[in-house]
């Protein structure tokens, strides 16, 4: 099940700025996990930053790939571990065209 929040911008580690909106697409598989970044980038405005939360490990290298071919800025993919242990990662992406 994927949620999405919307976040202010100020600044921090990635690129200079919070990610405007964050969508967790923990359990989603490829390429569910790209479909729904497209997604979440399309209802977004140039120069917003999205953060992306995935626990599939072919995401952590397809969903970067496919964004860029669309044209999109990676800001930062971070391996995080959540309190349960299992492994995710952030990926965080700026909308660079519609």
């Amino acid at each position: 099940m994927s949620s999405i929040t919307k976040k202010a911008i100020s600044p921090s580690a990635s690129g200079g700025l919070s990610p405007n909106k964050s969508i967790n697409l923990k359990g989603e598989v490829c390429p569910y996990t790209f479909v729904k970044t497209k997604l979440a980038l399309e209802e977004m405005s140039v120069g917003e930053v999205l953060e992306v939360i995935v626990d599939h490990e072919p995401a952590v290298e397809n969903v970067p790939r496919s964004i860029q071919n669309e044209g999109q800025k990676v800001l930062a993919v971070e391996k995080l571990n959540d309190t349960d242990g299992a492994t995710t990662w952030r990926l965080v992406i700026k909308k660079e065209k519609d």
